[in-house]
Parts: structure tokens; sequence; C-alpha cells
């Protein structure tokens, strides 16, 4: 079995077939049953606090009443819902599956001073993921307490003990090894485990991480999961075109006496990369890199400690600046060795750029 089979909660009622287009919704489907992804986002930077020594850190309080306030309002919506055929509606309605994910990961890396090519930005998806998933499959028990569980809960793996980051040992078993993943937790998982055994749970799948890219644009955070795209780039409405530029990084270049006038051309030149500016010190071009200025490893890496946690998946996308054949099978290998589930597009570069020049008045 492939790793969304294996690590499936609901494997006892049918098969996971495909996913959907963004990858990171993991149901069954049947011919009798259209899979339903009732899909929400927790805004992860507005969770940040100051701890004492001034850093940021996660609000673990705020965050555990975010996620608790959004799965029930997830698993209302399965009930308010329209449903276009009957398949759809008799599919939602026996498992009650939702998807809570995340954006603004890259803007906590920023608060956090985190580069995102970094062993910090793995351990901070890290924990940030477990607190979550925690939380978020607490919501599910208490609801089940209120609400009564899902009906096709019975032989779950749910109903058998069996948490996400337990099934990292099924897929090992399974692949006769071949994973190689750090397991470490933080949080007190037994106890959620009891409490699970006790109440049992409100959905059959709680956590999946879309895309996000129209709702992360609205308030203002970078999408998902993902590295900044770009630093500086044009966003164009009904009222105009307007030059957006990273506002972290505007704030760390003024504290630094570095933004004027010259500054702004230069990131206009270059297409916001601060990494060919000589004047930008080497800390900041760590923790400005794009997109494509970050290799693809530490984005495998950090989605395979998230991956630990989430009973669906994420939606990954791959960014490689220099493809090549060697470097498509060390990624690809690497996001399989670390059990990935899925990932969604890999990104390129163009081969040529257009030529540009300089005015000066």
């Amino acid at each position: 079995k492939d790793a969304c089979n294996v690590r499936s909660p609901q494997q006892h009622v049918g098969v996971v077939h495909s996913s959907n287009l963004c990858t990171e919704i993991t149901l069954n489907t049947s011919a009798t049953e259209i899979a339903v992804c009732n899909l929400g986002s927790v805004n992860l930077v507005a969770h940040l606090k100051q701890g004492p020594d001034g850093g940021y850190v996660l609000d673990h309080d705020k965050l555990r009443r975010t996620v608790s306030t959004a799965m029930r309002m997830l698993d209302n919506v399965i009930d308010i819902n329209y449903y276009a055929v009957a398949k759809a509606r008799n599919s939602n309605l026996k498992h009650r599956p939702v998807g809570l994910g995340i954006m603004g990961f890259q803007d906590c890396l920023h608060l956090a001073r985190i580069p995102y090519a970094s062993q910090q930005a793995v351990e901070f998806a890290d924990r940030s993921m477990e607190a979550v998933c925690y939380h978020a499959y607490w919501a599910s028990t208490e609801l089940a307490q209120e609400r009564g569980r899902y009906s096709s809960y019975p032989g779950s793996l749910w109903d058998q003990g069996i948490l996400p980051h337990d099934t990292l040992k099924l897929l090992a078993e399974q692949r006769g090894g071949y994973v190689d993943i750090d397991a470490s937790a933080s949080l007190d998982w037994d106890a959620l485990r009891a409490r699970i055994q006790t109440h049992g749970m409100r959905n059959s799948n709680c956590v999946a991480i879309a895309p996000t890219a129209t709702i992360s644009n609205i308030i203002g955070v970078d999408a998902c999961i993902e590295p900044t795209f770009q630093n500086l780039y044009v966003k164009s409405n009904l009222s105009g075109e307007f030059t957006v530029v990273n506002q972290y990084l505007v704030r760390d270049l003024k504290a630094r006496g570095l933004w004027d006038q010259v500054m702004l051309a230069d990131l206009k030149y270059f297409d916001g990369s601060v990494q060919p500016i000589d004047r930008i010190p080497a800390d900041l071009k760590a923790l400005y890199a794009t997109a494509f200025e970050v290799d693809p490893q530490w984005i495998i890496e950090a989605a395979a400690r998230r991956s630990k946690w989430i009973d669906q998946a994420q939606s990954l996308n791959i960014y490689m600046a220099g493809a090549s054949g060697k470097k498509l099978d060390e990624t690809y290998k690497l996001a399989w060795l670390r059990g990935l589930k899925t990932t969604y597009y890999l990104r390129t570069m163009s081969a040529t750029h257009a030529e540009k020049s300089t005015v000066k008045s």
C-alpha cells in the first residue's frame, strides 16, 4: 500500500483512490460515495506571542481556543452545506471529515527571525503542526462527547487507539523499513489517546493543509506553508496596480538604515531578490530568501515533520531553480524516504529571462 492508505484512519471502510486537485485531501471514494472536503485554515502568525527574551513563540492557549472554534465551525458546515448529489451528502454525513490547515507559516519565521532553509525552521514546523493537530483531535473528541461519534468510527484507527503519528510504524512495516523521520513529540498524546478511547471522534479526518492562495492574500500573509515567492511584486485589482514589498523586509531594512529609493529600485530590478544586492547583510539574505532560492530539501524536511501529525495530507509545492534529472531524483526520493503522502506542483524557472536595463534621470 501507499502512504495515503497505510496511514488512513478510515482504511477499514474503503480505499483512498486519489487525492483532490491540490493534493491535501486523502479520503475514501467508491461507486456509492463521493468524498467531500470541508476546509478551513488557521492564521498561524496571529498565534505568536513575545516570550520573556523578546522573541516570538507559539501562544498555545490562543491556538487551542482558535482550533476548537474552527473545528466546531467545520463540523457545523457538514450539516448546513448544500449537496448537489446524494452520494456526496451521504458520505459527508456518515464520516464527517474536515480539513483544518494553516497559513502564514513563512510570516512566523520572519517574526521569529528564522530562515526557511534552516534546522530551526524544520523544528518550528514540527512543533507548530503538532500543536494544531493535537488541539484539532482534542476538539473532535469534545464534539463527539457533545454531539456523538461519526457513524463509521467503530474499527477505525482512532477506535484502535492508533493516532496519526503512530502510523509511521505501520508505514515502516509495510515497506520493510525505509522511513527515516524524527518521531519526537512534546505534548501529552497518551492523554489524548485515552480520551478518544472514552469519547470517540466526531470526525473521521480532521487536518489537511490547503493552498490558501486566495484567503491568505485577503488577510495579508504568505500562503499556507509556502516560502515567500517574491519579496516584491505588482498587485492588480479594480483600483489599479500597486507595488507590494515584503513588510518584514522593509522593517528590517529601515532598522538598519538601508531603506531608500535606490534599494527599492534594486529590488525591482532583481525581481524582489535580495541575494544580488551587495549592501544587504548576510543574515537578511538568509532570512529573506525566496522560494526558488531555498533548496527543496528544506521544504521537504519541514513538510515531513508536519506530515507525521496530520491525518490527511498537505498541499506541497516543490520549487527548483535549476531542475535536472539528478536533482529531481534526489528530491523525490527524499520525499518518499520521509514518508510524505503527496506533493503538489513542481515549479521551475524559465530557461531564459528578458534583458533588463535601468534608466537614470
